[in-house]
Order: C-alpha cells, then sequence, then structure tokens
C-alpha cells in the first residue's frame, strides 16, 4: 500500500508538468495569433483589434509625421513615430543611390518594428513630376504642361512610370498629385496646377491609378486602394481652393460662394475619392477668412461624411502652426483647431514632442475626445493595412533598375513632345517657320535655358526651389538641337549674343530659349509675370537681326506681347524636365505639335484674374488655342 501511494506519488509531478506545458503552449498559441497580424482576416477586423490593444501614446505616435532629419530608429522607437516625410530637398546626400535611400529608410523602420506592437511607419515623398528629390531619376513636365497634351492616358502612364522610381527608393508614398486649379498665374504653385478648366484638372486625376493601381470594378467607391507594391499610395492636395487665392498669394484667402467653391475647385476630389485616392492633403489657404486646417466643416463634414472618404486627411508642412498668425503663436489652441477639424495625421515635422506631449494633455483633459483620436487612427491604419504594409515593411533592391530608366525617358520624352504648344508660326500661315530645316549652315543657339538643366526642370527638382545648373542626368534643349540637326549643320551656342554679333555672322535662323529661374511656392509669386533679365533683351537682340523661334521656359503665361511682333515663331514649352530632346523633336518637324493651352495667356497682368467663360474675356491667346503642324520625313 505505501508502495503503490510513494509511486502515485511519484507520477503527480509527471502529470502536473505535463498539464503546466500544454497550459504555457496554448498561452503561447494564443500569444502568436494576433487577428491584426493575419492578412487573411478583413481589414477592418485586423484595425479594429490593433487599435483595441493600443495605448493613447501609441495612438498619438500614429497620428505624428517627422521629417527625415529628426528622425531615427530610436525616435520611431521610443515615440511609436507613424509616419516620416522627406521634406523638400530632405535627402541623404545630392546624389545618394537608390540602394541608399532603400538602406535609410528600411534603418528607420526597423526601429518602428521593434516597438511593442511593430506597427511599420509609412515613408512619404512630393514625387510631383516624377521621384523629383532623387539624382538621376526621371523628372516630368510639371503638371501645366501635362495639362497641355490633354491626353489623361498619357498621364496615367506617367502616374506608373513615378510609381516604380520611386519604390526604386523603398518608398511606398508619394504626396501628389496636386490638383489645384489655378485661377490666377500669379500663383507661385500655378505651374503644379493642370489647368484653369476644372474639367481638365478632373480628366487629369487619371494619375491616380497610374500611382496606385486601377481599382477594381466591383470595389467599395471611396475606400483607399493600392494595387501592390510596385505602386505607391497617392495624395490628392491641397484640399481646398488653393488655387482660387486672391491675386494668386500663395497660402491666402479664397473668396467664393459655396457654389463657386464646390463648382470650380471640388470635382476633382471627387473624382480622386472615386478613384481610391488614400490620402488628402490640406490647404495653407482659407475659404471667405476660415483657415482650411481649420474648418470642420469642409473636412469633416463635406469630405468624410458627404465625400464618404475613407482614406486619412494629412496636414502640409507644418500645418497646424499655421492656423495662426503670426505661425506657432497659439500650438494647443492650434492643435484643438486643427485635430477637431479632422486632419488625422499631422506634418509635425521637426518639433514633434511638443505636438505629442500638446495632444496628449488635451485628450486626457477632455479638450479633444477618443473618439476623434480614434477616427484618425483607424483611418491611418486602414492605409497601412491596405498598402501592404504590414506584409511588406522593408524594401529590398529588387525595383533599383527602374530609376532614371530608359523606357521613363522615352515617356517623359512623348510627355514634352505633346505637351508643347505652338503659339506663333510665321507672318502668316502660307510662310511657317516651324518645322526648322535641319540642314542648314549654320544655327544660333541663345538664351539662359538653353543649356541648363535646372532652368528647364523648374522648382520642385532635387532641392525644394530647384536651382539652375547640371542639377541631375537629362538632356539639355542646347544638346537636344545638336542630336537633331544634320551632321554638316554648324551649331553656334552663345547665351546672350549682342546685336553686332548677330549680324555678323550670316545664320540661317536662331533658337532662342529663355524663361522663369527655377522657384516654388511663395518664392514663385509675381505680380507682374515678366520674364526676367536678361530674357527679354536677348529676344530683342536675336529677333531684330535674324528669324527666330523663341521656345519660352515657364510654369505660366508670361508677359510677351511687347516682343510678338519680333518674334517668328513662338513656343510655350512649360517646363518641361529632363527630356530636352522631346523639344527638338518637334521644332524640326520629327512629330508634329498638338498641345492647346491650359490656360489663357493674358495681353497685360492687368487683366488679371481672367479665365475662360469670363465676361470680359480678351486675351493674347485663348484657352485651348495652339496652332499644329505635321511631322515631315526626311527633312
Amino acid at each position: 500500500m505505501k508502495a503503490m501511494l510513494r509511486r502515485k506519488m511519484a507520477e503527480a509531478p509527471a502529470v502536473f508538468i505535463g498539464i503546466l506545458v500544454l497550459c504555457c503552449w496554448i498561452a503561447v498559441a494564443n500569444a502568436e495569433y494576433k487577428i491584426y497580424q493575419d492578412p487573411k482576416q478583413p481589414i477592418s477586423k485586423r484595425v479594429k483589434d490593433l487599435l483595441g490593444r493600443m495605448t493613447l501614446e501609441e495612438k498619438i505616435g500614429q497620428m505624428t509625421q517627422i521629417d527625415r532629419l529628426v528622425a531615427s530608429a530610436e525616435v520611431m522607437e521610443k515615440y511609436y513615430i507613424g509616419s516620416i516625410l522627406s521634406g523638400g530637398g530632405s535627402i541623404p546626400s545630392p546624389t545618394a543611390s537608390p540602394e541608399t535611400w532603400v538602406d535609410m529608410v528600411n534603418g528607420y523602420q526597423k526601429g518602428s518594428l521593434s516597438t511593442r506592437l511593430k506597427i511599420p511607419m509609412l515613408y512619404g515623398i512630393d514625387a510631383v513630376h516624377g521621384h523629383n528629390a532623387v539624382y538621376r531619376a526621371t523628372i516630368f513636365p510639371h503638371n501645366v504642361g501635362l495639362g497641355a497634351t490633354r491626353d489623361p492616358e498619357l498621364v496615367k502612364r506617367i502616374g506608373a512610370a513615378t510609381a516604380l522610381e520611386v519604390r526604386a527608393t523603398g518608398i511606398p508614398y508619394a504626396f501628389a498629385p496636386c490638383i489645384a486649379v489655378c485661377r490666377d498665374p500669379r500663383w507661385g504653385r500655378c505651374y503644379e496646377s493642370y489647368s484653369e478648366d476644372p474639367k481638365v484638372v478632373r480628366a487629369m486625376t487619371e494619375i491616380i491609378p497610374g500611382l496606385q493601381g486601377d481599382i477594381p470594378a466591383n470595389s467599395r467607391k471611396g475606400v483607399p486602394f493600392l494595387a501592390g507594391q510596385q505602386k505607391v499610395l497617392a495624395t490628392a492636395k491641397h484640399y481646398v481652393g488653393d488655387g482660387g487665392t486672391t491675386k494668386g498669394i500663395n497660402e491666402n484667402n479664397t473668396l467664393a460662394s459655396r457654389h463657386d467653391l464646390l463648382r470650380i475647385h471640388m470635382p476633382a476630389y471627387h473624382d480622386s475619392i472615386i478613384k481610391g485616392v488614400g490620402t488628402i492633403m490640406i490647404s495653407y489657404s482659407s475659404w471667405n477668412g476660415v483657415k482650411m486646417h481649420a474648418n470642420r466643416d469642409l473636412i469633416t463634414g463635406f469630405l468624410k461624411n458627404t465625400l464618404r472618404f475613407r482614406g486619412f486627411v494629412i496636414s502640409d508642412w507644418q500645418g497646424l502652426d499655421r492656423i495662426t498668425s503670426p505661425p506657432h503663436a497659439n500650438y494647443t489652441y492650434s492643435i484643438i483647431a486643427g485635430v477637431g477639424a479632422g486632419i488625422d495625421m499631422i506634418m509635425i515635422p521637426y518639433n514633434y514632442t511638443e505636438f505629442i506631449d500638446g495632444l496628449t494633455s488635451l485628450v486626457k483633459n477632455n479638450f479633444i475626445p477618443m473618439s476623434r483620436i480614434d477616427d484618425a487612427v483607424k483611418r491611418i491604419l486602414r492605409v497601412k493595412f491596405t498598402i501592404g504594409l504590414f506584409e511588406h515593411p522593408l524594401a529590398d533592391y529588387s525595383m533599383t533598375k527602374y530609376l532614371g530608366s530608359q523606357e521613363h525617358r522615352e515617356l517623359a520624352r512623348e510627355a514634352v513632345r505633346k505637351s508643347l504648344v505652338l503659339l506663333k508660326n510665321g507672318e502668316s500661315a502660307n510662310k511657317p517657320l516651324i518645322p526648322l530645316p535641319k540642314k542648314a549652315s549654320k544655327i544660333l543657339v541663345a538664351g539662359t535655358h538653353a543649356d541648363n538643366i535646372g532652368n528647364q526642370c523648374g522648382g520642385w527638382t532635387i532641392q525644394w526651389q530647384g536651382q539652375p545648373g547640371n542639377v541631375t542626368v537629362g538632356t539639355t534643349i542646347l544638346t537636344a538641337i545638336r542630336n537633331t540637326v544634320h551632321p554638316e549643320t554648324k551649331i553656334v551656342f552663345n547665351e546672350n549674343p549682342d546685336p553686332g554679333y548677330v549680324k555678323s555672322n550670316d545664320y540661317s535662323y536662331a533658337i532662342v530659349v529663355v524663361g522663369e529661374p527655377p522657384y516654388s511656392e511663395t518664392f514663385g509669386d509675381s505680380t507682374n509675370l515678366t520674364i526676367p533679365d536678361p530674357g527679354p533683351s536677348i529676344i530683342t537682340n536675336v529677333c531684330a537681326s535674324v528669324k527666330c523661334v523663341v521656345v519660352l521656359i515657364t510654369g505660366r503665361p508670361v508677359a510677351i506681347q511687347p516682343y510678338l511682333t519680333q518674334i517668328d515663331a513662338l513656343v510655350a514649352a512649360w517646363l518641361p524636365g529632363t527630356e530636352g530632346q522631346g523639344v527638338a523633336d518637334v521644332l524640326f518637324g520629327d512629330y508634329g505639335f498638338t498641345g492647346k493651352l491650359p490656360r489663357t495667356w493674358f495681353k497685360t497682368v492687368d487683366q488679371l484674374p481672367m479665365n475662360v467663360g469670363d465676361q470680359h474675356y480678351d486675351p493674347l491667346f485663348p484657352f485651348g488655342y495652339g496652332l499644329t503642324t505635321v511631322p515631315v520625313r526626311g527633312n
């Protein structure tokens, strides 16, 4: 009996250990399986599960977007930061390779993946005419030029190419497209607008399915969409009315009735939402005196509730600070106003602890309800799940080959050809100057923009403001001309020749390439819209003595009427980007001119604002104007 008791007592620990092991196994199994980490689960369930696990600190971290200049793996881990951006010109180095970019982005991401819940961060960058911050990327024409093409399918292909180049650097999120309707060319962002006509802007929202992929036919409208890891999340910006400010002053006030706001500035947002755009960025501007960053009626009321937008709303750079005048005068108020209006992700970009501490305090003291925080975080998580960020948080080098690929350069060259608008061609239709003969004894090429990649690309190129010079890889218009003419034709380049030089050299004809210097945003605001010196004197000095074609490199119509009688042929080339060969393709007749003005060309700035359909409409060249030529073979 004693022996049997001893045996049972000896067996008891074994049974107990077995039960303990089983319990531990069940606990481990339960700990390992989390609904939000299961890609087979519906996104709504994943969002709900993850949100339920998050602390206030983790939620506010998700709402915070910081610039890479203040980011590190440690910062991402400590503050649960939801997103990083490269602001204009915020790059690892001026000639950084795509591999360098991938390594940088992954370095930050590893910090996010080491947090308790392992929520990956979302890296965003301005890619407004190609992957414009990155050396060797293909730089496409700015939007005003694309508006001149009237070709939504082309713009969609540009979106797809841009997505590949952005992904080549390990980035899944682009702050594009700008769908502003620029109503006054004095605005420094007018080249970011496809047109003054809402119908043209609406058509060009085809860039969104280019960037994100085509939304499936049976999918719910208004829900963010991404077609896979070769696509990027897009941003419709800047909501709403940024192109309608008084006198075109950047970030200023748009005076308009609700009817006109909805008729002119809103339609492209509706189209973007239907096409599955993932994010919408708020404008710095005001509508009838109310800052858009604080406009609850239009952000929560109209965008989220009426248009049923299900992605997330992001502020512009320091957009909360600018709710007050001067900026940052009362940051606590700005947080209440901006987050309360319905902004979900805040582009800080530097003083993130001030924002995090401020918002945390406001929630804890019931100035901002937890329901508002949960709405913001749900939207951010919904987008992150939608784009596959949890399954593919880290990039590799497999897509680096797409950056600046030959196929993309050919596409950009096609876009340049289709964007050019021929405004004048000889004294009469019977005596056209264009197509130019390739075989000529001697051709003069002049002008500040003839041999300058930076001038050709404009703002938002490598640097935020852009800059003159050989800032990236491309083909200048001068090089393109040399590539195109007959081998026996002599090309002479003189940037700023004096009249005597022009007269004494017996040129067959001249090509003058002048325009605006690179600029962006407020730095581009202009009250007179004149071509800066020495542009006008180059036109006068050359065109007075020899037959001339003037090619304008500008982000908008400029004051050209005083020189028009001297100019034999006039081409609006906008800001064509890196592929200057597209300009020569059309000048010399390998392709015909097909572009149409996306904007009204004024006679004098006193007429502004002047848009198609206005009662007093007396332009130099009307909206939609553009002479055509036919290609010539064997020229």
